[in-house]
């Protein structure tokens, strides 16, 4: 059986389709796994070290750009139609899964036109355009919000939630206070803003540290800055004489949740499916361009149910921050009820359930005679 799992340009994207592959490969090792996306996304750097084979294909995105800019990225999106098809020539796969992102709309729109079965993954409450255009084609689509529903059509729409690794549910404690020179008997805070680091919050963070001096015989920190900011919010930490690790990229997620007591992060779908899996109390800083404020209905709904703590970033300042996080840190008994009604909401389970359509895709395309055809066709070409 092979797979090809298409997608990515950032962690919110990519991760779910790792999660799969995952799911998949624990169920059946010869399973082929085949990831396509771009060269300038996260996926370039993560699948290869996954031990995952990558292609690549022409695309950029066409929302948020100059003229020109908008002019190359469509002339790519056609080039990535011809790539798209050359790639499932030559692996020939038995279905394709889009996860979002620009290497997800030409390789799943290509594959349908080829009659292999497809699917879609939907993480958002509310899907972009990509994904919208692509319900009305595949076999199938999983999402992981009830308000999602209404976007695709409903006999062909599942309610699985986001798939999680399996690395990141079971990380390793013991693992992550070596990995990250992290001391035991301090209360951890771990800061991330999604895969490239979110400016806002290193700004708050780095200011938010002038009101916790106090605190720093008492409390860490692991921060995934991104690139551009980790010099800067480095400085920040020696200067303040505050102990942790800082980082531009952290790759194992899993021990950086084990050794978090607290997380502040964006509210990307699968950032929160992560922590709701888990159980991590949270504050949350939804980014505010998302499409449709997505971010921000996410996080309002965790906040609701008493599962997190939410900061607009329109209001985000270090001194609100310092304060959010000196009392959670004081406040044992708040984590508690934060960590039971964050597993509350969990779905620990949504990679299986994915999982299981996929097979069943795939077990009813054989019985079809639907990807013999394909290949039949192929060979005579």
């Amino acid at each position: 059986m092979k797979v090809m799992i298409a997608g990515g340009g950032t962690g919110g994207h990519l991760f779910p389709g790792l999660a799969v592959a995952e799911e998949l490969k624990n169920r059946d090792e010869t399973i082929e796994m085949t990831f396509v996306g771009t060269e300038h996304g996260i996926e370039a750097r993560v699948v290869p070290r996954e031990g995952y084979s990558i292609r690549f294909l022409r695309a950029e995105g066409l929302v948020g750009v100059s003229i020109i800019k908008k002019i190359k990225a469509i002339v790519k999106t056609l080039l990535s139609f011809a790539d798209s098809l050359n790639i499932i020539k030559t692996v020939r796969p038995d279905i394709v899964i889009g996860v979002g992102g620009y290497a997800s709309g030409a390789t799943v729109l290509t594959a349908f036109l080829n009659s292999i079965p497809t699917m879609i993954l939907e993480q958002n409450s509310i899907p972009g355009l990509t994904n919208k255009i692509l319900g009305k084609f595949v076999r199938t689509i999983c999402i992981t919000y009830q308000d999602s529903i209404s976007f695709f059509p409903k006999g062909k729409t599942f309610l699985t939630g986001t798939p999680i690794r399996m690395k990141v549910l079971k990380g390793s404690i013991e693992s992550a206070y070596r990995l990250f020179s992290m001391d035991r008997d301090l209360f951890t805070v771990f800061v991330f803003g999604g895969s490239s680091g979110a400016r806002s919050i290193n700004t708050a963070f780095a200011d938010a540290l002038n009101y916790m001096y106090d605190l720093r015989d008492k409390i860490q920190f692991l921060h995934q800055t991104g690139v551009k900011d980790y010099e800067v919010v480095r400085e920040a930490y020696r200067k303040g004489g505050f102990r942790g690790t800082v980082t531009p990229f952290i790759y194992q997620m899993g021990e950086a949740y084990a050794v978090a007591d607290l997380v502040i992060s964006r509210a990307g779908a699968t950032t929160l499916a992560e922590l709701t899996a888990l159980g991590k109390p949270a504050i949350l800083i939804p980014y505010p361009y998302a499409a449709g404020h997505h971010q921000e209905l996410n996080a309002r709904k965790l906040y609701e149910m008493g599962a997190a703590r939410m900061i607009l970033n329109s209001e985000l300042k270090g001194e609100s921050l310092a304060y959010n996080i000196r009392d959670l840190y004081m406040n044992e008994t708040a984590r508690t009820e934060m960590q039971k009604n964050s597993m509350a909401l969990g779905r620990p389970e949504a990679g299986a359930k994915v999982v299981d359509i996929v097979m069943s895709l795939v077990k009813q395309s054989s019985a079809s005679g639907g990807v013999v055809n394909y290949r039949a066709k192929e060979r005579k070409g």
